[in-house]
Order: structure tokens, then C-alpha cells, then sequence
């Protein structure tokens, strides 16, 4: 797919998503979710298409993974979204009205999180973990140092709680004895060095503004200027992002029984070693005229349909006994 024709499509999804004539629709057929900037571009096509075939909309807000879990435990929205699942241990599934309606974590897609930078001056970057953890820490400072250009490197970071922060900051933390020691993992941290920004969307904007940039990203928001960066994975292979070599990353992640699940550094001599699933999470109990509505959509994005489209925009589908499993975690959804 050209950049030319995914900018269509994601600017016809925000202009649905956004309610821009949009016709008056039953509540029951009308949902609203917020949250993980990482997957929007997905959701927000799956929203488009499944408006089309069913007549039912779906309203998702990309607001950041942090926001998304809040509003869930508020019980202002129909759905939320995370890039970092939730923890038992922080009571994350009891909290608010996750408590009194119960709570489901379903993976829907899974994603990586790539280094990307926007210097024409070095082609084909190659960075071991313990180089993507000193640019972050600021003691990499030039392009230089990295042997690829020329001049001082400008960081760009996420500015809101991010799932995709959490992601990236975990993986670092397993990179970088430093980094976990002076920084470590978060949905929001205090960042040694860089500018920030909101939402993918936001780092992406700053990595294309401004030549010499490098920052991270979902790899679905890699595109333009924005160059992505190998990474030396756990088996010593420099790979690119990308839906095999995220593939192979996820497919050694144990899931829990919550659904949940995670690998900081994945084995594999294909893996790339920034990756994470992505969920949503739903309400047990509680949902009335909606519920319907709720699960036809989660299983509409878990269809071939829907897991195709994930591929499409550069995301890495669910397969096998994981896409079973989701599938089963949707139909615990009740009125």
C-alpha cells in the first residue's frame, strides 16, 4: 500500500471516528472506546469498514494507553485500549468499574516498537541494544558517534502515559543495566535527554520536522522522512521491524490467564526484539443494549477481514492457539 493511499484511508477513518457526517444511529448500535495511540490507525480502519457492513459505529479515541485505562476504570467508555497489560498486583482489574463489572484483557493485534530517525546523511542504520539505550540516556550525543552522518542527534520521546513507551522503556531496561538502574520501565518516565511529544502521532510529527531527529515508534507510523533502524537482537541479528520478525518475537510469548503476556528481549534468530501484543479491554457485566454491538466488533477485528487490515497497516496479526483464545475472551462478554 502506498503512503498516498494509507493517508486516505486513515483520514477517512478519523473523519468517521471524529462523527463528521456520520448518521444519526440506535445507541445500541453505536460504541465508543479510548486509549493506545499504537493500534488507532488499525481500530479506526476497522471502525470505517465494520460501519460499512454492519451500519454500526464505532467511535475510538487515541489518547494514549495511560488515559485509555483510566477512562475504562471511570466506566466513561464502551471499551478501552493498552499497550501494557494489566497488573494484578496493582489491582488494575479491580479498580473503579472494572471491579464492579469485571474485567477482560483481549489481544487483538500485536505491534513492534522500532528506532526511528530522520537523517538523509546515513542510510541502512544498524544499532546494537546497548547503543539504542545510550542515545536515549544521551551519552551516544552525534551521528558521528554512530559512524552513520554527520552532526548532533535531537531525541524525540513520548510527552503522555504510553503503553508504547512501556513497551520500549522495558525492553531498555533489559538492554541497559543503566537504563533500568537511572530510568527504567513506565508508561511515563523521566527521559535523560530529547523532546517530547503526544501520541505516536506527535513523535512521528517531530521525526519528520526535523532532520537529525531519531526517536521510537509503532512501526505503522514509519513512513515519509522517517527511516527505521536495525536492531542487534538476543541472537546477535540485526533486524528490521517488521510483521515476520514481529511475528516470530511474539510467538514466544507466553500468555497468561488473563491474556496477558510479555518478553522484554525475545529469542529467535528472526526475532525482533521490540514487540508487544496490544488489548482491549472490555466489560464483563454491565454492557445492556451494547453488548451485542461490542462483541461483533472485537470479533469483526479478529476475523481474516480484520487481521488482514492489521497486516495491511503494518501491524503483526494473531494466529493459532492466541486468535483462539481472544476469540473465547470475547464471548465472556455479557448484558
Amino acid at each position: 500500500m502506498t503512503f498516498a493511499k494509507k493517508a486516505l484511508i486513515l483520514g477517512a477513518a478519523s473523519a468517521v471516528t471524529a462523527g463528521l457526517a456520520v448518521p444519526v444511529i440506535a445507541q445500541s448500535s453505536s460504541i465508543s472506546g479510548a486509549g493506545a495511540t499504537f493500534p488507532a490507525p488499525a481500530y479506526q480502519r476497522w471502525a470505517v469498514e465494520f460501519a460499512k457492513e454492519t451500519k454500526k459505529q464505532v467511535n475510538y479515541q487515541s489518547v494514549g494507553s495511560g488515559a485509555g485505562v483510566r477512562q475504562f476504570h471511570a466506566g466513561s467508555v464502551d471499551f478501552g485500549a493498552t499497550d501494557e497489560e494489566l497488573q494484578e498486583k496493582k489491582g488494575e482489574f479491580t479498580a473503579g468499574a472494572a471491579g464492579k463489572r469485571g474485567a477482560l484483557q483481549i489481544p487483538m493485534m500485536g505491534g513492534t516498537v522500532t528506532p526511528a530517525y530522520n537523517n538523509p546523511g546515513c542510510k541502512n542504520l544498524k544499532l546494537t541494544q546497548a547503543q539504542v539505550a545510550d542515545i536515549f540516556l544521551g551519552k551516544i550525543k552525534t551521528w558521528d558517534q554512530l559512524k552513520c552522518g554527520k552532526g548532533p542527534i535531537t531525541v524525540a520521546h513520548r510527552s503522555d502515559g504510553s503503553g508504547t513507551t512501556y513497551v520500549f522503556t522495558n525492553s531498555l531496561s533489559c538492554f541497559s543495566p543503566e537504563w533500568k538502574s537511572k530510568v527504567g520501565t513506565g508508561k511515563a518516565v523521566k527521559w535523560p535527554v530529547g523532546v517530547g511529544g503526544k501520541g505516536n502521532e506527535g513523535v512521528a510529527g517531530l521525526i519528520q520536522n526535523t532532520p537529525g531527529s531519531i526517536g521510537y515508534l509503532n512501526q505503522a507510523f514509519v513512513k515519509g522522512k522517517i527511516t527505521p533502524a536495525a536492531v542487534q537482537n538476543k541472537a546477535g541479528k540485526f533486524v528490521l521491524a517488521n510483521d515476520v520478525t514481529g511475528a516470530a518475537a511474539l510467538n514466544s510469548v507466553k500468555l497468561d490467564a488473563r491474556l496477558g503476556g510479555e518478553d522484554c528481549n525475545p529469542a529467535g534468530a528472526n526475532s525482533f526484539p521490540i514487540a508487544s501484543f496490544t488489548w482491549v479491554l472490555a466489560y464483563k457485566t454491565g454492557n445492556g443494549a451494547k453488548t451485542d454491538t461490542i462483541k461483533q466488533f472485537f470479533l469483526w477485528g479478529l476475523s481474516p477481514k480484520g487481521q488482514a487490515i492489521a497486516k495491511q497497516l503494518d501491524y503483526v496479526p494473531l494466529t493459532g492457539a492466541v486468535l483462539a483464545r481472544a476469540r473465547a475472551e470475547v464471548a465472556k462478554i455479557g448484558k
